[in-house]
């Protein structure tokens, strides 16, 4: 599988804008969304560094979902 197409697997799955993503990736939206839109594809060593971002993101979780994991965790509730 072509790895834009799985970034945007990835994207959808966890439910994130391409704005978040560009953040999570640390590259401009207008990367993303070049990417995204078949306006231009990574090159080879953004292709490898977003290999190891999705193979990392996959095994432990994305950063915002993490948080959002953290955000819908039952706090005490008072009597």
């Amino acid at each position: 599988m072509e790895i834009v197409q799985r970034l945007e697997e990835y994207r959808l799955e966890n439910k994130i804008s391409q704005v978040d993503l560009a953040r999570e990736l640390g590259v401009a939206f207008a990367t993303v969304n070049r990417w995204l839109n078949g306006k231009c594809k990574p090159g080879k060593i953004q292709q490898y560094h977003l290999e190891k971002f999705l193979t990392r993101s996959t095994s432990s979780g994305s950063i915002l979902s993490k948080v959002e994991g953290l955000k819908q965790k039952p706090g005490k509730q008072k009597a």
